[in-house]
């Protein structure tokens, strides 16, 4: 059928899963199809457990009813958008920006290198 943006194919992993832990990490979720589709080819390949670490929680209603789904491990993202606490599943854990924030906001208050904060 016709390429869906929201629902990216993945073909194929790079890399041996086999037995092993498996971290996905991404910059954000909207819709979770494109981390249903990387899961179920990981888990093919024979991975053991599943995590997920992203950024953004762009999360759609649909998102949470997928990651549900998808019986993974953990799933980790930051508070840079929030997500009402009825919302989050039993494996989420929301990371605070709040520490790296208030570095930035110091540095460049005293003048320091911000880009080296992540460069550290």
């Amino acid at each position: 059928g016709p390429h869906n943006p929201e629902r990216p194919e993945a073909l194929t992993s790079i890399g041996e899963v086999k037995d092993k832990n498996v971290l996905l990490v991404d910059d954000e979720v909207r819709t979770g199809g494109s981390v249903v589709n990387a899961v179920e080819v990981i888990r093919r390949n024979g991975a053991k457990d599943v995590y997920l670490a992203f950024t953004h929680p762009l999360m759609s209603g649909e998102a949470f009813q997928r990651l549900a789904a998808l019986d993974l491990k953990e799933i980790i993202f930051t508070n840079t958008i929030p997500v009402p606490k009825e919302k989050l599943l039993p494996n989420m854990t929301v990371l605070s920006i709040a520490p790296m924030l208030g570095e930035v906001i110091l540095r460049a208050h005293k003048g320091e290198s911000v880009g080296k904060l992540f460069n550290e």
